[in-house]
């Protein structure tokens, strides 16, 4: 059994193995797409593939949606070389229950892939085909809270922005540089409307997207690359809207186990391609079966029944409720608080660290003790009962697989979110959020964390992050076993407000902070003892 369009004719083979087909035929879906592109979809990794694309897969079967998802990708092509192209764009989702049991699905909703740089013609002049479509309705993101990013930690541009702005829009490779001058080629064709939908974790993701978009169109109009007349059309929310969203999905890197069952089954050539980019991914998708996605419902172009496939479609307000009740309060803080301890403690899987009586403890203040005070309810969704499922079915899912390692992944990116967010809350109440205990050790945990050494003093390597180098020089000189050595270092990182989103000795936790990464550099076994010491 092979996952390719002849592969999926052998019917019988694939029902023997309990793996479910498409009712409608891929190919003829992928002709329809290419003629008449719907939806467009940057960021083509695994959340996307069996979330977004099992949301559409779902509206195909039911007759609700003809035509499929483009999938566009403007950082690691690897991801279309090694696991698009070679499968015809197929994907195999498998979803994990803390059962054991396990669902599996075949998904031909994602059409077709491109590379999203000039430096492929065709593909790049493909992409302009498609944006310039009038019926093309929305363009979705799954690029990680980084590919917005536009700007380093002390406000300048990246370098690569920099050439992106001096290069124009025929000349651009990164991600809103890209999306600014595929809208620029609408523009041109006719300025169709057109939505512009975030899916990623993080706050306002909509608003974030809009600024960096509207933010590159401007340098380009300074520059003389496009008219003050393209830059008033994407501001004008009527014709170009950024809707906020909320997602949630647990989705690990594909999982050994789960391939080998598949071969086992008689599927082919299931094996995890780790690209030169770092990305873990395979022809296949394991995830969580719960899933959450709600979103604006402001579409100037028109949409497809998305909430026939479970999504919420609301208002503005609740998407920002239902998105600050899961990252700054309900799940986020409680993974990002938990993933640095458990490489310091020797748990590669999140799962384990939740049996960890002090990290089950720590999850359980950060989120009901302090997160959870500081949410307002959305209405569609219950907080309390979030939380609840995240804490006692989602995180200890035992057949997740899913490794601190990779939840610590670009972990700098979202503190302002998950934590910085529900420290503005308590110093706007109260003045201070000095009263906070779990969060600075959470905090305390992270920095301790880059030092890359665990609790026993054995190196570890860190998870990548775009700000590993700048911060391991910051404390450079810091010694495990020598609390003294840290001086003065903490103080920049815990006042860049680019991190945290507020200067953490103006919220009076810095000095909380500091002593607790000190009682951590004691020596051997001074992790463990901290956490002890101050959750009793």
């Amino acid at each position: 059994m092979r996952l390719t369009y002849d592969g999926l004719k052998d019917s019988h083979s694939w029902a023997k193995a309990a793996i479910d087909l498409p009712t409608y035929d891929p190919q003829t879906l992928a002709s329809n797409t290419r003629k008449a592109p719907l939806w467009v979809h940057f960021g083509i990794g695994n959340i996307f593939r069996i979330f977004v694309g099992g949301i559409a897969d779902s509206l195909i079967r039911s007759g609700l949606m003809d035509r499929g998802i483009i999938c566009a990708e403007t950082f690691d092509f690897d991801v279309v070389d090694k696991i698009y192209s070679p499968f015809d764009n197929l994907a195999l989702a498998v979803t994990l229950y803390p059962d054991g049991k396990t669902d599996k699905r075949v998904l031909a909703s994602l059409t077709e892939a491109v590379k999203a740089q000039p430096k492929f013609p065709n593909d790049w002049a493909r992409l302009k085909e498609v944006f310039t479509s009038q019926g093309l309705k929305l363009v979705s993101f799954t690029i990680t809270e980084k590919g917005y990013a536009l700007h380093n930690a002390e406000g300048q541009y990246f370098p690569f922005v920099n050439a992106d702005i001096a290069n124009g829009p025929e000349n651009c490779s990164g991600a809103m540089a890209v999306v600014a001058s595929m809208l620029f080629s609408r523009w041109k064709a006719g300025a169709a409307p057109l939505a512009l939908v975030s899916m990623d974790n993080v706050s306002q993701n909509g608003k974030k997207l809009r600024e960096s978009v509207i933010d590159m169109s401007k340098k380009w109009c300074e520059k003389g690359f496009v008219p003050a007349d393209f830059v008033n059309w994407v501001k004008d929310e009527a014709k170009v809207s950024f809707p906020w969203t909320m997602i949630d999905k647990i989705t690990p890197r594909p999982s050994e186990d789960v391939a080998k069952t598949l071969e086992s089954l008689g599927v082919e050539d299931m094996g995890i391609v780790v690209t030169s980019k770092r990305t873990y991914i395979a022809p296949f998708v394991n995830a969580e079966a719960p899933g959450y996605l709600v979103v604006e419902d402001n579409f100037p172009n028109g949409r497809p029944p998305l909430e026939k496939a479970g999504m919420y479609l609301t208002d503005r307000n609740t998407v920002n409720l239902s998105e600050r009740m899961k990252v700054t309060a309900c799940l986020n803080p409680i993974h990002s608080a938990l993933c640095t301890y458990d490489r310091m403690l020797g748990y590669d899987f999140f799962a384990d660290g939740m049996k960890d009586p002090q990290l089950s403890e720590l999850a359980r203040r950060v989120g009901y003790d302090e997160g959870l005070p500081t949410v307002k309810d959305p209405g569609i969704i219950s907080p309390h009962d979030f939380l609840k499922e995240v804490l006692e079915v989602r995180f200890p899912n035992p057949y997740l697989g899913d490794t601190s390692s990779r939840i610590a992944t670009d972990i700098s990116q979202g503190l302002a979110f998950r934590f910085g967010e529900t420290i503005k809350t308590y110093v706007e109440r109260e003045g201070s959020a000095e009263k906070l205990n779990a969060i600075p050790l959470a905090v305390a945990g992270w920095v301790r964390y880059l030092l890359a050494v665990d609790d026993e003093g054995r190196p570890f390597e860190l998870s990548p992050d775009p700000m590993n180098a700048e911060l391991t020089e910051q404390l450079a000189g810091v010694e495990f076993g020598k609390p003294e050595t840290l001086g003065g270092k903490l103080k920049p990182i815990l006042s860049n407000k680019h991190i945290f989103g507020v200067d953490l000795y103006e919220a009076g936790l810095g000095g909380k902070i500091e002593g607790f990464v000190k009682e951590m550099l004691k020596g051997k076994g001074s992790v463990r003892e901290c956490l002890k010491n101050n959750l009793a």
